[in-house]
């Protein structure tokens, strides 16, 4: 059946699987509703793969889907992500971030019925599996794809009643293609060499000792911190240490790094030892490299919006906090090069075009380092002055140094101190605030109950609700940041597939992006990340003059970057 173009929005089309392994499928109009007949295919690749026309695949979970379809070499352009989008709309519109996302739930939500629980998360220390859990199921009678359309439609409907409706579609279009990204770089992996990673450990911790204890130089560090004390200590035991630096005269709250830098004992340099490579030991040992690279690929699984500022998380594998020394296992494969992207401050470039102040968002437009640019406009040309009250006012650290040069920051920039002081002031009133393009932040509730169980309202003027007026403060910056970075990986991968380029985005965090590409196609793809910043500013915040430069270094290794 043929559809009118003009009924079709940039041709949509919902899809489902059956239980018998088929899908059903049909196209959509501009209010996601049924725009022609429903369609049978044996099997969802063979449904997607026949039709290269659809811009935009509607369905459930790119996570459960996605996969599957790459590993029957079928690559999407676009999808919407239906469950991925509940979860930013039941935030928007209740304040109730975190809440229950699957398709079962948007579901019930619609029909105002008892809304199910998600599925449990896996645990983070195990691979996915072949035989996880399935999605939450739908009640008797409701089949899948019945349920995708009703949903849909309603988000439709929802999204357009937000505040934003324009951004609001951006962000539940960008954090779709997060997900599509998530999936093709868990599939691709990060180049990694296990024969370099074990020449690390053993040359930092020594061989490995046989029944399970730790490698030689733990052993000899915890020698060193025993002799110095006189007594047997455990330095992998935080009470221990206390208690021996106690009987030496010496009191301490923690055994954390700063508080030991003060301190003036003999058994200070070799726990200090003991503590960092004990870290590389646990995280990032022959145990993690036995279990986590394989095929010469460390493929960490990647969660989209893993926190409330949109920020990714990683559901096991520690990819987020690869320790510097261990990058240098991260190698190109032969005749292929790293480029490793990062946002040079990011943060305060983001605040400079969401608070619209005209004085910040010119420093923002010049040079590369604002930083240096804000000193050399105030605070005596002093630039860790000038990057201290900058930190001080999106991160709400209003002491010390940073409020000695607040008053300053205040002065010439009113509009972007005032917009990150009004987020504080909000959430510490208990209200919720939201990223420019929309994203929600949790609600504010104590950490005590009611008799009932029921959390109670956030009491103003209390340590909690200052903590939740610097938390608000912060998310106001960092999620639209968080969405700003979204759209750079989705104008980047985007731009990469049109060029035919074989090259393949490896790894993300933050501000930091890395591309595994052929060496031949290496400035080719520097230039694409340099324009996908640009262009994620301009869609992101429109026309300001904000610049948000991306620092790229083509690499065979990754500790090589920096």
């Amino acid at each position: 059946m043929s559809v009118p173009a003009a009924r079709l929005s940039d041709m949509r089309w919902a899809v489902a699987e059956t239980g018998d392994g088929g899908a059903r499928l049909c196209p959509l109009d501009q209010d996601g509703r049924p725009a022609g007949e429903v369609l049978c295919e044996p099997s969802l690749a063979e449904a997607v793969r026949s039709r290269p026309e659809v811009e935009r695949w509607v369905w459930r979970s790119t996570g459960e889907i996605y996969r599957r379809l790459l590993a029957a070499g079928v690559r999407v352009e676009r999808c919407y992500d239906v469950e991925a989008a509940e979860s930013l709309l039941i935030g928007h519109e209740e304040g109730q971030s975190g809440q229950a996302r699957s398709l079962a739930a948007a579901w019930a939500r619609l029909h105002r019925l008892p809304v199910p629980p998600d599925a449990p998360a896996r645990a983070a220390e195990t691979q996915p599996s072949l035989f996880e859990s399935g999605p939450v199921p739908l009640p008797s009678g409701t089949d899948d794809f019945t349920a995708l359309l009703e949903v849909y439609a309603g988000q439709v409907a929802r999204t357009a009643k937000t505040e934003h409706p324009e951004r609001m579609r951006m962000l539940l279009a960008a954090e779709s293609a997060g997900m599509l990204v998530a999936a093709e770089m868990y599939r691709a992996g990060i180049p990694w060499r296990a024969d370099v990673h074990r020449e690390l450990l053993d040359t930092m911790l020594g061989e490995r000792i046989s029944g399970g204890t730790e490698p030689r130089r733990l052993v000899e560090l915890a020698e060193e911190v025993s002799r110095a004390f006189g007594v047997r200590v455990r330095p992998d035991l935080p009470n221990e240490i206390i208690k021996a630096f106690g009987r030496a005269g010496i009191l301490l709250s923690s055994t954390r790094k700063w508080e030991l830098q003060e301190v003036e004992h003999p058994a200070v340099a070799p726990l200090l030892a003991y503590k960092s490579l004990y870290r590389l030991y646990t995280a990032h040992g022959w145990s993690w490299l036995e279990q986590w690279v394989h095929d010469g690929r460390f493929r960490p699984e990647y969660v989209p919006g893993g926190t409330v500022t949109g920020r990714w998380t990683t559901n096991g594998g520690g990819a987020l906090q690869i320790p510097k020394v261990i990058r240098q296992a991260i190698r190109a494969d032969p005749g292929w090069r790293l480029v490793v992207a990062d946002a040079d401050q990011m943060e305060p470039r983001v605040l400079a075009a969401i608070s619209r102040d005209p004085g910040l968002m010119e420093v923002a437009g010049r040079g590369e380092d604002l930083y240096a640019d804000l000193a050399a406009r105030a605070f005596g040309g002093d630039r860790a002055q000038a990057k201290i009250a900058m930190l001080g006012a999106i991160y709400g650290q209003t002491s010390g140094d940073a409020l000695t040069h607040m008053a300053e920051l205040r002065r010439r920039y009113p509009a972007a101190v005032a917009y990150v002081d009004s987020a504080a002031h909000a959430g510490e009133e208990g209200r919720l605030v939201r990223t420019w393009f929309g994203r929600t932040c949790t609600p504010a509730t104590s950490s005590d109950s009611a008799d009932d169980g029921e959390s109670r309202p956030l009491d103003y003027g209390t340590p909690r609700a200052r903590a939740r007026g610097r938390f608000t403060r912060n998310f106001v910056v960092q999620g639209s940041a968080a969405d700003w970075a979204l759209l750079v990986l989705a104008g980047l991968r985007q731009a990469m597939s049109q060029a035919g380029l074989r090259a393949e985005l490896v790894f993300f965090q933050h501000d930091e992006v890395i591309v595994h590409c052929p060496e031949a196609e290496a400035a080719t793809v520097a230039e694409l990340i340099a324009a996908a910043g640009d262009t994620a500013g301009r869609l992101a915040f429109g026309p300001t003059p904000v610049r948000f430069p991306l620092t790229t270094a083509i690499v065979e290794c990754y500790g090589d970057a920096k």
